[in-house]
């Protein structure tokens, strides 16, 4: 199963490299991580999804737990949250009918138009994952040149919080 988990950590050198450490050792795979600080310049949150079942989920974050960095650990997949994740493609563009079926897909997936040039979209999309397989695949051999994605981003709704 897929689980989100957000980590607290200390805006320290190498806290990064032992939490990523700490999966390797142990042959668990991260599908994305984003890290970035947070309104105390002292923490930075990261937001890590991976697979796994409640036994291996478990053993990860009482292993994160034990990390000196690590401040506060929670698997927002538990309760009801909030995940997004955005992603920048290049598309090519060189007919009018390519151009005009790209804006309408962008337009159906609520997504941004950033750049144009002679031959080529550059395009903004935010959402949870599946909106952004699903824009891919809609595009079809539409010549995607390029994909960037951000990783998951995820926050518990209402009054849970992480935060020390």
């Amino acid at each position: 199963m897929r689980h989100i988990i957000s980590i607290l950590v200390e805006n320290e050198f190498g806290a990064l490299s032992r939490i990523a450490g700490l999966f390797t050792a142990r042959g668990y795979n991260i599908e994305s991580l984003t890290v970035a600080p947070t309104d105390d310049a002292t923490l930075s949150r990261m937001t890590l999804v991976t697979f796994g079942n409640e036994r291996i989920i478990d053993q990860i974050i009482k292993q994160l737990n034990k990390l000196l960095d690590v401040v506060k650990v929670m698997d927002i997949t538990e309760a009801a949250h909030i995940e997004r994740e955005m992603m920048l493609l290049k598309v090519q563009a060189a007919s009018s009918d390519a151009r005009e079926e790209i804006k309408r897909l962008t337009d159906i997936f609520r997504g941004k138009i950033l750049d144009v040039s002679d031959k080529v979209f550059t395009i903004e999309m935010t959402g949870t994952s599946e909106k952004l397989d699903a824009f891919i695949q809609a595009l079809g051999n539409a010549g995607i040149l390029e994909v960037v994605r951000s990783g998951v981003l995820g926050i518990a709704r209402g009054e849970k919080h992480l935060r020390v």
